[in-house]
């Protein structure tokens, strides 16, 4: 399978997008996320009167954190093919059936897999290390690739 779509991508002179790229995309997003998660939150954290009483209110809000990231990379992927992070670094999410950006739902199962991937110790990025296409787990069940643009 991995011949083929390194065939097609070939044939439409598209190139996959370097792990090296794509690690700083993350990096990107992650603070992008972070701090969209604070400024929704800053008048609870405001309120916290010691490090533990912090730590216990972050905790208290992991469903909250896994909800925004899911709409996060959902909407963006959805609308643009790319999240901000990836925009910034000139690379994109293409679908591996015709190399346009993912349909709604394609981008809700990458968005969806990505979290259960970083909840494994980050094994399924770690995959893309050892994927001809660089296909990450979230990549693989979406049906993805990411390219450069």
């Amino acid at each position: 399978m991995n011949e083929e779509i390194q065939r097609r991508l070939d044939r439409e002179k598209l190139t996959l997008a370097t792990i090296n790229k794509r690690s700083v995309a993350f990096f990107l997003d992650e603070m992008i996320i972070s701090i969209l998660f604070y400024i929704i939150f800053a008048n609870r954290f405001a309120n916290a009167e010691s490090m533990e009483v912090l730590i216990a209110l972050i905790n208290m809000l992991f469903l909250q954190v896994i909800i925004l990231k899911v709409i996060y990379h959902t909407f963006f992927v959805w609308m643009y093919g790319a999240t901000p992070g990836k925009m910034l670094l000139k690379i994109k999410i293409v679908s591996i059936e015709d190399f346009e950006k993912p349909n709604i739902m394609n981008a809700f199962i990458r968005a969806v897999v990505r979290i259960v991937s970083e909840m494994i110790f980050y094994l399924g990025f770690l995959w893309a290390f050892f994927d001809s296409v660089n296909q990450a787990w979230h990549d693989k069940a979406a049906k993805t690739v990411v390219i450069n643009v």
